[in-house]
């Protein structure tokens, strides 16, 4: 069984060792499984990806393995944020990040992917206004994962909502500082356990 792992640097693991981020644990914990053996888990995620570049990479990091088991799906990140040198553009426009999204997914189908999820992206601690805008990262962020919901919804792919996870953990016991690095965005060692004590029950069963 192959398990792709297909997204930017909250996948992949920016800042942080690699044996501690969500991916490798879910890939040590699946080790461990009577049919552990059988099951080849590969992380085709790289920091700074928007869904555009993902569908430009997407036939030699996914497609040239052939067989396509599951396939866990999150970007938006990058998509949603809005550079001062776009003037006012997202990187990705939200039309486009719908269509990339569902393109992804189509792909994957064609090539035989059995189970296909799709993450939305936690909540960070970004609410400055961004530049040439009159709305924060965190704002354009919420707007991005309500289209993530979306797609799922109306593209039979199995949601799991990461945004809504992280806020009902943060009002029972956890600090959102405390599980983002300090640029207020990536995933700080306990960030990225959080992700596993979610994802992995639901990839195991």
């Amino acid at each position: 069984m192959n398990i792709f792992f297909f997204g930017d640097s909250i996948c992949f693991g920016q800042l942080i060792s690699p044996h501690k981020t969500w991916v490798t644990k879910i890939a040590q914990e699946l080790e461990k499984l009577p049919s552990g053996e059988k099951i080849r888990v590969i992380n085709s995620s790289v920091n700074g990806n928007t869904t555009r570049m993902a569908l430009e990479r997407m036939p030699f990091d996914i497609q040239e393995y052939g067989i396509v088991d599951i396939l866990l799906i999150q970007f938006g990140l990058n998509d949603c944020n809005y550079w001062e040198t776009d003037h006012g553009h997202p990187r990705v426009s939200k039309m486009a990040f719908k269509a990339n999204i569902l393109e992804i997914i189509e792909r994957a189908r064609i090539f035989g992917c059995q189970k296909i999820f799709l993450n939305t992206n936690h909540p960070t601690l970004k609410t400055n206004l961004m530049k040439n805008t009159t709305f924060s990262f965190q704002q354009s962020n919420e707007e991005y994962n309500q289209i993530i919901r979306e797609v799922a919804k109306n593209s039979r792919t199995r949601l799991i909502d990461i945004e809504l996870f992280w806020q009902k953990g943060i009002k029972i016991d956890l600090s959102l500082k405390n599980l983002l690095l300090p640029d207020g965005l990536h995933l700080s060692a306990a960030g990225h356990n959080l992700y596993f004590e979610i994802v992995f029950p639901i990839i195991k069963k």
